[in-house]
């Protein structure tokens, strides 16, 4: 009899005759539990409540890009270190966050614009008033025989409302400084949150709003429409190798490179990490991959040297996989089959362009 343990609990594994009859959801879910298990194990990774979300994302079928990215990992003899998982977390958490901002941006802007509103309700409130009661004491000034009397009561209720109108322009004043304030944090905020800061491209939120948009204008218009995934070939091994910085330089040049090609055709962002994403528009998937290719063999002419100690690093190359949009039920679908693409290239050799199958 064999034990194994999950969690607290340790179980006997019992000859057949005497083992229950699981049912097809409890051995999912067995199955589930020993992958993520073995996952914590192998990678000597700590059990926190963020490592398990990522983990049960990738082996539950949530997520089969990250299930792919741990599977590439593992077939390299490469270890999912924490600091790796982290940056895959901080990407994801990275989108809410912004959004979270704008949001709050979003509701500081709507609010001074209703103290605004209300600010130039109540001046308007009291013009009509003053020119009521303006209105009637001329009526009354033409039918009265005290016109002293009313001079000066006019020219009381004048000075009054001449000082309530100033008090209420300033009033009015603040709130359009505050309103065109707010107005240019939003929109600061807002190109900030569709940016790469590291590279300059348009990020992942950005290209998924193109992504939209591009993919309704193409199916009325009946164009083709591609989309491809790249990814850097051993870039962890840059990073420990040559540090952070030099990686975040190397992740600049790629960048730059995609950058040659971007047009109104062809949308290029920085997906998250080491990966960049394009959308190919009127473009046939065997021209979106020559594009991207002839991209892969000018960067892979270069050779990179680390600035710090002037230690070369090398040729540095990238993977890519490219997928026919209308080929699949919707563009989630053609996303997936490039990463799929994608993810061929680098389990046959890297430093290539995949077709999606």
């Amino acid at each position: 009899m064999r034990l194994f343990r999950i969690g607290n609990a340790a179980r006997a594994e019992t000859p057949e005759a005497d083992t229950p009859v699981l049912s097809l959801e409890e051995a999912r879910r067995e199955e589930l539990l020993d992958r993520i298990r073995a996952f914590f194990l192998e990678n000597k990774l700590e059990v926190t409540a963020d490592n398990m979300l990522a983990a049960h994302a990738a082996f539950s079928g949530l997520s089969p890009r990250l299930a792919r990215k741990f599977e590439l990992m593992r077939s390299e003899g490469r270890t999912v270190t924490q600091e790796w998982l982290n940056e895959i977390i901080a990407d994801d958490r990275g989108e809410g966050e912004d959004s979270e901002s704008a949001n709050d941006l979003m509701k500081r802007l709507n609010k001074g614009l209703d103290r605004f509103s209300a600010a130039t309700s109540s001046a308007r409130s009291m013009t009509g008033n003053y020119q009521a009661a303006l209105e009637e004491h001329a009526d009354t000034l033409s039918r009265s025989d005290q016109t002293g009397q009313m001079i000066a009561s006019l020219a009381d209720l004048t000075r009054t409302m001449i000082e309530r109108t100033r008090v209420m322009e300033e009033g009015m004043r603040k709130s359009e400084e505050e309103a065109a304030a707010l107005r240019k944090s939003l929109e600061r905020a807002e190109r900030d949150a569709q940016m790469d800061h590291l590279t300059g491209l348009p990020n992942r939120r950005a290209f998924e709003t193109v992504l939209d948009r591009e993919y309704r204008e193409a199916q009325a218009a009946i164009d083709p429409l591609a989309v491809a995934f790249c990814d850097i070939d051993h870039f962890k091994r840059v990073n420990d190798t040559h540090g952070h910085e030099t990686g975040d330089r190397v992740i600049q040049a790629i960048g730059q490179v995609l950058q040659r090609i971007s047009s109104e055709r062809c949308h290029v962002a920085r997906h998250g990490g080491e990966e960049f994403v394009m959308l190919f528009r009127n473009m046939s998937t065997r021209e979106a991959h020559k594009m991207l290719d002839d991209a892969r063999e000018q960067l892979a002419a270069r050779h990179f040297v680390n600035r710090k100690t002037d230690e070369p690093i090398g040729g540095i190359t990238f993977s890519g996989g490219v997928a026919d949009v209308f080929a699949y039920s919707d563009p989630r679908a053609a996303l997936e089959a490039a990463d799929e693409a994608l993810y061929r290239a680098k389990s046959s050799g890297r430093n290539q362009i995949c077709l999606a199958t």
